[in-house]
C-alpha cells in the first residue's frame, strides 16, 4: 500500500493543480475503465486539501456507494458520516459530499421548481407520457445531470464539483441538448398539436391535427400526449435557459475535462473519441489518465531489487524464484507496452495537456484505502516515469 505523503504532496502535479484551482472537473471515458472510483479518489483528494467538494456520478458502482457510506438515488447530496470523513483524513474546512444521481428524481425536481401551479405540477408528474419519455428520453442522463449542476453552482455550496458522465459515447452530447431540443419542439408535427389561442384558422387546425391523433392511437392518450406537451413546451423554455448557461460555464477557465482511459485498445479508441469531441466543441481538454497501469516508479524497481539481494538463497528459495520469473517477466512486459501507451496519450495531449498512470490498487487494502492511494496516485505522490 502506498505510504502516507506530506498533506501538500496531494496538491502537487497537474492534476493537483486542477483541484486546487477549477470548480467543475468532468471526468470522461469508456465503461469499465475505473471512471467512477477516479472520480471519487478526485473528490476525496479535494477535500483533504480542505475544499468543500460533490462527487456527482451518473452511473454508480455498488461497491462505490458502500465505500462512501452513500444510498442509491438519494434525493439531495449526502455528506459522508464522521467515521468515514475521518477514514479518508477529511479535516474542517474540508467536506465531501456524494450524489449517486437519479435522472427521475432531477426531472421531477425541475417540474417542480418550473411549473407554474401545484395543479400544473401534479397533471404533469402523473402523465404516463412523461413517465416514459423521462426514463427512456436518449441523453436524458445528461440532460438531469446539467440541470442539477446549474442549480448547484447557482446555489454556490461547493468549490469544487467532480461530475462522472455516463460510460457513452454520447456523454458530452448534454452540450448540444439546447439546439436538438428546441429543433425538435419547433418541428410542425409538434406546433400543429399544442392548444392554440390564435386565431380561428389556427384554432381549427389544431383541432384537425388532434383528432387525427386522437384516431390513431385513442382519445385519452392523445389527451395526456397533448397535455405533456403543452405543459412541456413551456417548462422547455426555463431547462434550455439553464442548458446553455451550463454549456457557456463548462466552455469557460473553471471548468476542465479529463479523460480516463484503461491501457486496454478499445478503451484508448474510445478515449480518443471523447478528445475529438471535446476539440470539436471547444471545451477545455486537460489530460488523459491512464488507469489501472502496469507502471511502476523507478524507486519501487529499486527497492524489489534491495530486497532481493539481501535474502539468503536457498535452494528452495531459489527454486520458487525461478517458477515466478516467468510472471515477473510478462509483468514486466506489460508495463514495457504501458509506457508506450502512455507516450502516445502525452503526445495527443499536447504541449497544453498532460498524460499520467495510475496503478491498479484493486487488491490493496480497503476500499477507503484504494481511493486514498488513488488521489495519491493522480495527485503527484510517487508519480515518476508517469507524469508530463
Amino acid at each position: 500500500m502506498t505510504q502516507k505523503p506530506h498533506e501538500s504532496d496531494l496538491l502537487c502535479g497537474p492534476v493537483g493543480q486542477l483541484i486546487q484551482n477549477q470548480r467543475i472537473i468532468v471526468c470522461c471515458g469508456a465503461g469499465g475503465v475505473g471512471k467512477t472510483t477516479t472520480s471519487a479518489a478526485l473528490a476525496l483528494a479535494g477535500a483533504r486539501a480542505k475544499r468543500r467538494v460533490l462527487v456527482l456520478t451518473i452511473d454508480p458502482s455498488k461497491r462505490l456507494a458502500e465505500t462512501l457510506g452513500v444510498s442509491q438515488n438519494p434525493p439531495a447530496p449526502v455528506p459522508l458520516s464522521e467515521e468515514r470523513l475521518a477514514a479518508a483524513r477529511i479535516r474542517p474546512p474540508g467536506h465531501l459530499d456524494a450524489w449517486l444521481l437519479s435522472p427521475q428524481q432531477v426531472a421531477d425536481a425541475a417540474v417542480n421548481r418550473l411549473s407554474s401551479s401545484p395543479e400544473e405540477r401534479a397533471r404533469f408528474l402523473q402523465n404516463r407520457i412523461y413517465q416514459q419519455v423521462s426514463q427512456m428520453l436518449a441523453g436524458m442522463h445528461e440532460y438531469t445531470a446539467m440541470e442539477a449542476l446549474h442549480r448547484l453552482l447557482a446555489e454556490g455550496r461547493y468549490d469544487l464539483v467532480i461530475l462522472d458522465t455516463p460510460p457513452s459515447r454520447n456523454a458530452l452530447d448534454f452540450l448540444e441538448a439546447p439546439g436538438r431540443l428546441a429543433s425538435l419542439l419547433d418541428q410542425r408535427i409538434f406546433r400543429a398539436l399544442l392548444p392554440k389561442k390564435g386565431g380561428l384558422l389556427s384554432r381549427a387546425a389544431s383541432k384537425i391535427a388532434q383528432k387525427g391523433l386522437s384516431a390513431a392511437l385513442g382519445e385519452q392518450f392523445a389527451e395526456e400526449f397533448i397535455a405533456f406537451m403543452a405543459t412541456f413546451s413551456s417548462i422547455f423554455h426555463f431547462l434550455n435557459q439553464d442548458l446553455k448557461e451550463m454549456r457557456a460555464f463548462l466552455s469557460g477557465p473553471d471548468a476542465a475535462f479529463l479523460l480516463v482511459t484503461s491501457p486496454a485498445r478499445a478503451s484508448l479508441e474510445e478515449g480518443f473519441y471523447f478528445q475529438s469531441r471535446a476539440q470539436e466543441l471547444r471545451l477545455p481538454f486537460k489530460g488523459f489518465i491512464l488507469n489501472r497501469s502496469s507502471i511502476r516508479a523507478d524507486d519501487a524497481e529499486a527497492e524489489d531489487a534491495a530486497r532481493l539481494a539481501r535474502l539468503t538463497m536457498t535452494p528452495e528459495l531459489e527454486s520458487g524464484l525461478k517458477k515466478l520469473d516467468a510472471l515477473a517477466q510478462a509483468e514486466r512486459a506489460q508495463a514495457r507496452r504501458d509506457v508506450e501507451v502512455l507516450q502516445e496519450l502525452r503526445r495527443r495531449a499536447g504541449d497544453r495537456g498532460f498524460a499520467l498512470s495510475v496503478p491498479d490498487f484493486a487488491h490493496e487494502g480497503s476500499d477507503m484505502e484504494l481511493l486514498i492511494a488513488s488521489a495519491q496516485a493522480l495527485c503527484g505522490a510517487g508519480q515518476t516515469t508517469s507524469q508530463r
